[in-house]
């Protein structure tokens, strides 16, 4: 290796996952085909190239910057995981309700994308907490071992939770994760309380739905 560390950049497209290391000799690039299915498959390729054709080795990168387009490509594709929607008793239909406001605001035919959670797939139990986070109603946490149970029959394989006003309170979450990870050890669960705890709900369910998808 020369004087100047080597710097290595990763993209996993779609189609084509490409690298382009930067060392004392220049910019060495290698191009293979995405392994959608197991991406880091393609990336050990493609380094693996860059690297033999410079002699150089993984020790002797001081950087590495990755980016990728498979999350996009999922939500766009609708190729995500088989997702399922927990949400507090009376809000199963906030994903499709969406707000007032419409991005064709003066297109009567507009027409919304589907929701990524199906509503068959979107569950309710008995819980509220008011918008400074006090316990309206606690959390009935049979009714989450039941809808496990439904979960598991669907076969699904990512789990969103979100409860009404959760970013103030987040134990009802918290609990209910508990208990569907425990119920569902396979399955990925999400919580609206971390991944957008703001309020809001249709902004923070969607977003945890995405992320679980």
């Amino acid at each position: 290796m020369g004087e100047d560390p080597c710097r290595l950049a990763v993209d996993i497209g779609g189609t084509f996952t490409d690298v382009v290391l930067w060392s004392d000799e220049g910019q060495t690039t290698a191009k293979v085909l995405t392994t959608a299915q197991e991406p880091e498959k393609g990336v050990l390729t493609a380094v693996s190239q860059v690297l033999n054709k410079t002699r150089q080795s993984l020790s002797d990168v001081s950087l590495m910057i990755h980016g990728t387009t498979l999350a996009t490509n999922a939500l766009i594709e609708r190729k995500g995981a088989t997702t399922a929607f927990l949400t507090s008793k009376g809000f199963r239909d906030i994903l499709e309700m969406g707000y007032e406001k419409r991005f064709a605001h003066y297109d009567l035919n507009a027409v919304k994308a589907a929701p990524l959670v199906p509503r068959a797939l979107r569950f309710c139990v008995p819980e509220r907490m008011t918008a400074d986070g006090r316990v309206q109603e606690p959390l009935d946490e049979k009714a989450v071992r039941m809808v496990a149970r439904s979960m598991a029959q669907a076969g699904v394989e990512a789990i969103a939770i979100g409860f009404l006003h959760a970013y103030a309170y987040v134990q009802h979450e918290q609990t209910a994760a508990a208990i569907l990870r425990d119920e569902l050890p396979s399955v990925r669960v999400c919580l609206s309380s971390e991944v957008c705890p703001e309020m809001r709900e249709y902004e923070r369910f969607s977003t945890t739905c995405a992320n679980a998808y």
